[in-house]
C-alpha cells in the first residue's frame, strides 16, 4: 500500500512533466515556418508571361482561294478572323507595302463613307462566282462605251474618257504598256479621283484602289500590285 500510495503521488508530477515546456516547441516551429516561408520567397520565380498577342497573319479563304493575310492590314474588325469569307477589305503602306501601324477600323455600314488617306493601296479580295473576269472586261466591255479619239497621258500612258451618259460616266480609262497596266479612275472634282485595277486568282478576285494623282509614277504603282498579288496567295492550292 506504501508502494502504491508513492507512486500515485508521483504520477501527477511526471504527467505535468510530460505535458509541460511547450515555449520551446512553439519557438521551434516558428522557426521553421520563418525559414520554409524565406526560402520560398528566394525561390519563387520573378517572371512573369505576356499575353499573347495577334499573329503576325491570318489565313483566309475568299471564293475557295486561300490567302495569308498581314493581321494588321484589315480595315473592317469583323473580318478580322480566319476561315471562309465572302470579302474582305484590307489596306497596305506606299510605297513599302508594308500593313499600317495603326489600321483604322471601321464598320461595315460606313466603310465607304471615310475619306481615304493618299499614302494607302486598298484592296478588296471578293469571291467572283464566276463572273466576267476583268481582263474580259477590259477587252470587250469597256470599248463600247469609250469616248473616239483616246488622249496622252503621263509617262507613256493613253487616257481614254468614257461617254457621258454611259455607266461609266466621269471615269477614264487609263493603258499602259512595258507593263500591262489598265485601270478605271474618276476624275478630280471636290475630292481627288480615285483609280482601280483590278486582278483575278482562281476563285477570287482582287480590286486595287489608289489615288489618281499616282499615275505620274504609274509603273511604280503597278509594279506594287503585282507584288501584293503575288505575296499574298501564298497558302494557294
Amino acid at each position: 500500500m506504501a508502494l502504491l500510495s508513492s507512486a500515485e503521488k508521483a504520477s501527477p508530477r511526471r504527467r505535468k512533466a510530460r505535458g509541460g515546456h511547450p515555449g520551446p516547441i512553439l519557438a521551434a516551429g516558428l522557426i521553421v515556418i520563418a525559414a520554409v516561408t524565406v526560402v520560398a520567397y528566394l525561390l519563387w520565380p520573378t517572371w512573369h508571361v505576356e499575353p499573347t498577342g495577334d499573329p503576325d497573319r491570318i489565313p483566309i479563304e475568299v471564293g475557295a482561294t486561300l490567302f495569308n493575310v498581314p493581321t494588321r492590314a484589315f480595315r473592317i474588325k469583323v473580318q478580322k478572323h480566319s476561315g471562309p469569307q465572302e470579302r474582305v477589305d484590307l489596306n497596305f503602306s506606299y510605297p513599302s507595302l508594308n500593313a499600317p501601324d495603326k489600321p483604322k477600323h471601321v464598320s461595315v455600314d460606313v466603310a465607304g463613307e471615310i475619306a481615304q488617306p493618299i499614302d494607302r493601296i486598298f484592296l478588296s479580295i471578293t469571291a467572283h462566282h464566276d463572273a466576267m473576269s476583268p481582263e474580259t472586261r477590259l477587252r470587250t466591255i469597256f470599248p463600247r462605251y469609250l469616248a473616239a479619239a483616246p488622249s496622252p497621258g503621263p509617262d507613256d500612258v493613253t487616257v481614254r474618257a468614257f461617254r457621258d451618259g454611259s455607266p461609266y460616266s466621269n471615269e477614264d480609262l487609263v493603258v499602259g504598256r512595258n507593263p500591262d497596266f489598265a485601270a478605271r479612275c474618276t476624275r478630280d472634282g471636290k475630292t481627288p479621283g480615285m483609280c482601280l485595277t483590278e486582278r483575278r486568282i482562281d476563285g477570287a478576285d482582287l480590286t486595287f484602289r489608289f489615288p489618281r494623282q499616282w499615275l505620274a509614277q504609274w509603273r511604280n504603282v503597278a509594279g506594287a500590285v503585282d507584288q501584293l498579288s503575288a505575296s499574298l496567295p501564298s497558302l494557294r492550292r
